[in-house]
């Protein structure tokens, strides 16, 4: 599985962005994408995660009522939309995927180690 971020980008404050994530995958609909973002001598941070099967939804705290995560399995690719950035939200946004969900999953999305796939990450730049 191959995955391709893209959509990053240099905006003020206030401003939106919306990231996509190609799946290599043409039939994805068990899957689960996930987001993440590492900002410069931090630790990769959990964003949003989203299920191909039902569109279920999970989203770190710093992100909630800002950020919104979705996908067309059609297309295979999931998307995040990212409203009122903040220049606290500026790092190197990744996408990452698993090719089945997990059972009460709340907690395990937000772990890196719980995705099998990765994307090369996107810059969002947020300027105050």
């Amino acid at each position: 599985v191959q995955l391709q971020a893209s959509g990053g980008g240099l905006v003020q404050a206030g401003d939106s962005l919306r990231l996509s994530c190609m799946i290599s995958e043409r039939d994805f609909r068990n899957g689960v994408v996930g987001w993440f973002r590492q900002a410069p001598g931090e630790e990769r941070g959990f964003v949003a995660a989203i299920t191909f099967s039902d569109s279920r939804t999970y989203y770190g705290d710093s992100v909630k009522g800002r950020f919104a995560a979705s996908r067309d399995n059609a297309k295979s690719t999931a998307y995040l939309q990212m409203d009122s950035l903040k220049p606290e939200d500026t790092a190197v946004y990744y996408c990452a995927a698993r090719v089945r969900r997990i059972a009460s999953g709340n907690y395990y999305y937000t772990l890196p180690s719980s995705w099998h796939y990765w994307g090369q990450g996107t810059q969002v730049t947020v300027s105050s």
